[in-house]
């Protein structure tokens, strides 16, 4: 029953630019889309469409022996655990609740040169120890999905640009692998974390 399951799930639904798109991929792109307009909107909701989305995006990517990936998506599933209880229970320094705010180059410059310093080391491992077709690419968005989730989840703004330059490299990533549907997914985050990104600092 579970092999007719994932098979069903892995069926196509139909084809775009000449490569199948199946059933699991459409599914996690629709729940993705929800969840990033519900954290545009900071609204709680966005936690639980992310750990939903974050498993299906996991089976699709180990079907495709993308293991950064894959295994990134079990982090933001575990993330997204972490998230909702941040925006539901989580506080400042101060004690305060959670609020929209600037983290500021100050706080930021560390975390993004632990980022960039995990890049390569994650691409070497990936390109040793897996048979991952993509190491250094599958890499990258990896790592820098991991500061885009804490900065999310401790709601800094500079969650946004981090996302915009995941993004554009996730775009790169997936068109290789011909996941088309996920490819305008990720195309589609751009603007809409622009969008964001504005509305967020005007909160701040």
């Amino acid at each position: 029953m579970l092999a007719s399951a994932w098979a069903a799930l892995l069926a196509p639904a139909f084809s775009a630019f000449g490569s199948p798109v199946s059933w699991l991929e459409l599914v996690a792109f629709l729940l993705a889309v929800w969840m990033v307009v519900c954290n545009m909107r900071v609204h709680l909701l966005a936690w639980p469409l992310a750990l939903v989305s974050s498993l299906l995006y996991f089976a699709l990517f180990l079907d495709g022996k993308l293991y950064g990936e894959a295994a990134l998506q079990l982090l933001f599933a575990a993330l997204a655990l972490w998230g909702w209880w941040q925006w539901r229970f989580g506080r400042t320094r101060e004690g305060r609740a959670l609020v929209v705010r600037r983290l500021g180059l100050a706080g930021l410059y560390k975390p993004a040169l632990l980022t960039l310093a995990c890049w390569p080391l994650l691409g070497y491992f990936l390109a040793t120890a897996t048979d991952s077709p993509l190491p250094y690419w599958d890499a990258f968005p990896t790592v820098a999905s991991l500061l885009g989730q804490w900065l999310l989840a401790r709601k800094y703004e500079e969650n946004w640009p981090t996302w915009i330059v995941v993004n554009a490299a996730s775009v790169v990533l997936f068109g290789i692998k011909g996941y088309w549907l996920t490819v305008i997914l990720y195309a589609g985050f751009i603007p809409m974390s622009l969008i964001a990104w504005r509305a967020w600092r005007q909160a701040a």
